[in-house]
C-alpha cells in the first residue's frame, strides 16, 4: 500500500472530533469507573528527531505508514477491541518472541506450507511491538514481511483466543479497519451523526440506485464499506447481492430489513430455505433465527412460511405484471422447461419494483420450489445486471440456455444425477403429465406428489419416501414426471415422461413387463429406455421397447454383445449397426441418438438434476411369479451385534 499523500492528521482529528463513549464506555462514565480524559484519543504528534531517535534505537528505519502516524499522532488510545493503546515512539520496541510461539509454528511448517505460513512463523523472533496496553493481546510489525512500497505487514495476535494472529497488509490498513469498527459499534447509538456516517449512508442510497439500474458490482462496492462503518441499511442490500451470485445457503443474513413487513415476503422465505437446507434428517430441530427484533405477527407469519418452505407448498407470486410472468414461468418450470421459464422471468424483470426502497431484487423466487433452481448463480448475476424498477440502462447479454437438445447428454459421465449407473424413463406420447398416475401409478388413487425439500448436498433420490409394502417380487418406479415437446427433426407431437435417475434393479430380467403397452393405452405412442453402465461384475445393458394403443411394436435388450429380440426392430433403431468395437459410452450414445431422432424425444438435464419435478410411484415393472415359478430374493440389513 502506497502511503504517499495519505493525509495522517486530517484523519486522526477527524476521528478524535467524531469520538463518542460507546455504550459499555457510557455506563462506565456514569458509573465513575472511568475519566473522559481517560477515553477519548489525543492527537499529540512526535517530532521528527524523537521518530529519528527511536529508529536509531532500533536499528531500521519504520515503515512508511506507521512513520506518517508517529509523526501525526505518536500513539492512540484503541478501546474497541483487546488492544487498548498503541505506544508513543519512544516505547516501542522489539518482541523478542518472549511467549516461545516460534518452536509451535515452525513444527506445522512443511513441503505444502505456503509462503505466508513460513514468514507467520519466523515473525515473532524478529517483530516490533507496538502496543502498551492490551487484554493479552499484541499488534506486532514483521520487517521480514514487505511489499513493493516497503510497508511492513501488521499481525493483531489474541493470546487469549487460540486463534492465528490476523494479518493487515500495513499499519494503515489496521488503522482504517479499527476506524470502521469504531463507528460500527456506535452506529446504533441514536445520536451518533457526523460527515463520514452522512458521506456512508449516501454511499448505501447511490448503490441502491446502481443496483436497481443494473450495476450491481459497483453497488456491491460500496455497500461492503458502509457495511464495514456499520451503516444500516448496507447489511441487508448486501446480502440480497450475496445471494442471487453465491446461492442460497447457511447465514444469509438481510439485517433489519427482515424485520419490514413490506420486505418479509421477498426475504423471509429466503431464510427459511437456507434453513430447511440445514436441518439434516432425524436430527433436533434448530430454532429459526431471522437475526432481527419483530412481533410477534411478523415472527408467526415466518414460522408459517418456514412450514410451507419445508413441506414444498411455498409459491412465489407477486402482485401485477412480474406476478404474472412468475406464474407463467412457474408452469413451464413445473414440467421441466426451465430454459423457458427463465426467458419468461428474463423478459419481464423491468417491470419489477420493490415493495420498500430496502429491496433490490424478486429474492421471493429463490425460496420457490419450482423456481428456485430455475435460477442459478448465473442467472442471478444476469438479473442483478438487469435494469429494474424503471431505471434506465442497457440489458446484459443472455447467459446460455441449460439443457442440452436431444438424448445423447445421458451418456456423459459428468454430474447429471444417475449415480448407480443405471437409470431407466417412460415417455408417452400425446397426453399431459397430469395423465399418467391413471396409465401407469400404482394403484388407482395414484397421484402425482411433490418432490421433497432436501439438505444442502444431498441428491434428489437420497430423499425419496420409502416404499415398504411392496412385495419382493415387485419392482416400482419412483419416477420424476415431467413434459418435453418435440426434438429438432423428430416425428413427435409432445411427450410426457417419467425418469428414475436410479433404478433400483440391475435391469429387465426373467418377470419384466415394459410398462410402454400399459401406458399407450390412450391412443399414442410410448417408448421405454432402461440404461444400466457396464462394471467389473456385470457387461453394459441397453433396453428399448415401444408399444402404440395398448400393444407392443417391438423391444430389444442388448447386453454386451448378446441381444434378445422380440417383434420387427426398425432398421434405424437396430443395436446391430453400432459397430462391434464401439466403447460402451459411444455405443450408448449411438443408440440414443438413434431413438432421439426416431421419436424426437428429449429430457431436461436441469430439472431431473434439481430434482424439482413432481414424483410418480409406478406399478411394478416386475410381473408376479406364475404357479411352479420359483422366485428368491435377499436382504441385507445393518445394525449392532447381539451379546
Amino acid at each position: 500500500m502506497d502511503d504517499n499523500g495519505f493525509d495522517w492528521p486530517t484523519f486522526l482529528r477527524r476521528w478524535r472530533d467524531e469520538w463518542v463513549p460507546s455504550e459499555d464506555e457510557a455506563m462506565e462514565l456514569e458509573e465513575g469507573d472511568m475519566p473522559l480524559d481517560e477515553l477519548r484519543p489525543v492527537v499529540s504528534p512526535a517530532s521528527e528527531a524523537e521518530v529519528a531517535d527511536a529508529e536509531r534505537r532500533l536499528g531500521v528505519r519504520l515503515p512508511p505508514s506507521y512513520r506518517g502516524f508517529l509523526l501525526a499522532g505518536n500513539g492512540w488510545r484503541l478501546r474497541d477491541d483487546s488492544i487498548h493503546q498503541l505506544g508513543a515512539a519512544h516505547e516501542i520496541g522489539w518482541f523478542g518472541d518472549p511467549f516461545g510461539m516460534t518452536p509451535m509454528y515452525r513444527e506445522s511448517l512443511d513441503e505444502r506450507s505456503t509462503e505466508q505460513e513460513v514468514l507467520l512463523a519466523g515473525m515473532w523472533e524478529r517483530a516490533l511491538q507496538l502496543e502498551t496496553d492490551s487484554d493479552m493481546s499484541s499488534v506486532l510489525l514483521d520487517p521480514g514481511d514487505t511489499d513493493e512500497d516497503g510497508e511492513w505487514a501488521l499481525y493483531v495476535h489474541k493470546g487469549w483466543s487460540g486463534e492465528y494472529p490476523t494479518r493487515y497488509p500495513s499499519f494503515r490498513a489496521y488503522m482504517q479497519r479499527r476506524y470502521e469498527s469504531f463507528h460500527a459499534e456506535r452506529a446504533p447509538l441514536p445520536d451518533f451523526v457526523n460527515e463520514t456516517t452522512r458521506a456512508r449512508d449516501a454511499d448505501v442510497e447511490r448503490a441502491r440506485e446502481e443496483a436497481l439500474s443494473g450495476r450491481w458490482e459497483a453497488a456491491r462496492d460500496l455497500l461492503a464499506v458502509a457495511k464495514r462503518y456499520g451503516r444500516p441499511g448496507a447489511w441487508g442490500m448486501l446480502g440480497q447481492l450475496d445471494v442471487l451470485t453465491q446461492g442460497v445457503r447457511s447465514g444469509s443474513y438481510f439485517g433489519g430489513l427482515v424485520a419490514d413487513p413490506r420486505c418479509a415476503d421477498e426475504l423471509v422465505p429466503v431464510m427459511a430455505l437456507a434453513h430447511a437446507l440445514q436441518c439434516l434428517p432425524g436430527r433436533p430441530e434448530r430454532p429459526f433465527a431471522l437475526g432481527a427484533e419483530m412481533g410477534d405477527a411478523i415472527r408467526a407469519a415466518a414460522d408459517e412460511t418456514l412450514a410451507r418452505v419445508r413441506d414444498g407448498s411455498y409459491r412465489y407470486a407477486p402482485d401485477g405484471d412480474f406476478g404474472q410472468a412468475v406464474a407463467e414461468a412457474r408452469e413451464a418450470a413445473r414440467w421441466g422447461d426451465t430454459d423457458g421459464a427463465w426467458r419468461v422471468i428474463r423478459a419481464a424483470l423491468p417491470s419489477w419494483s420493490p415493495s420498500a426502497p430496502g429491496l433490490l431484487a424478486p429474492l421471493g423466487l429463490l425460496a420457490d420450489p419450482v423456481l428456485g433452481p430455475v435460477v442459478t448463480r448465473e442467472r442471478g448475476r444476469e438479473l442483478l445486471a438487469t435494469p429494474r424498477a424503471g431505471r434506465p440502462g442497457a440489458v446484459p447479454e443472455p447467459v446460455p440456455d441449460l439443457d442440452p437438445p436431444g438424448l445423447s447428454w445421458l451418456a456423459e459421465s459428468g454430474r447429471w444425477n444417475a449415480p448407480y449407473g443405471s437409470w431407466r424413463c417412460l415417455w408417452v406420447e400425446g397426453v399431459e403429465p397430469e395423465a399418467l398416475p391413471g396409465l401407469v401409478g400404482q394403484d388407482e388413487g395414484a397421484e402425482l406428489t411433490a418432490p421433497p425439500v432436501r439438505p444442502a448436498g444431498w441428491f434428489p433420490y437420497d430423499v425419496r419416501r420409502p416404499d415398504d409394502d411392496s412385495a419382493p417380487w415387485e419392482d416400482r418406479a419412483v419416477v420424476a414426471v415431467g413434459r418435453t415437446g418435440a426434438a429438432a427433426g423428430g416425428t413427435g407431437s409432445g411427450w410426457t415422461f417419467g425418469f428414475d435417475p436410479a433404478a433400483r434393479t440391475h435391469g429387465p430380467g426373467r418377470l419384466f413387463v415394459s410398462p410402454a403397452a400399459e401406458a399407450s393405452r390412450g391412443g399414442g405412442r410410448a417408448v421405454v429406455l432402461w440404461i444400466r453402465r457396464g462394471r467389473d461384475d456385470a457387461s453394459a445393458m441397453f433396453h428399448l421397447s415401444v408399444a402404440e394403443r395398448g400393444a407392443e411394436l417391438f423391444a430389444y435388450t442388448l447386453r454386451g454383445t448378446d441381444v434378445e429380440r422380440s417383434g420387427t426392430v426398425p432398421e434405424g433403431l437396430d443395436p446391430e449397426r453400432v459397430p462391434s468395437g464401439a466403447e460402451d459410452a459411444e455405443r450408448e450414445r449411438r443408440l440414443l441418438v438413434a431413438v432421439q431422432d426416431a421419436y424426437g424425444l428429449s429430457l431436461p438435464r436441469h430439472a431431473l438434476v434439481e430434482g424439482i419435478l413432481p414424483e410418480l410411484t409406478t406399478r411394478s415393472w416386475n410381473r408376479a411369479p406364475r404357479e411352479g415359478e420359483v422366485f428368491s430374493y435377499a436382504r441385507v440389513t445393518g445394525g449392532r451385534p447381539r451379546r
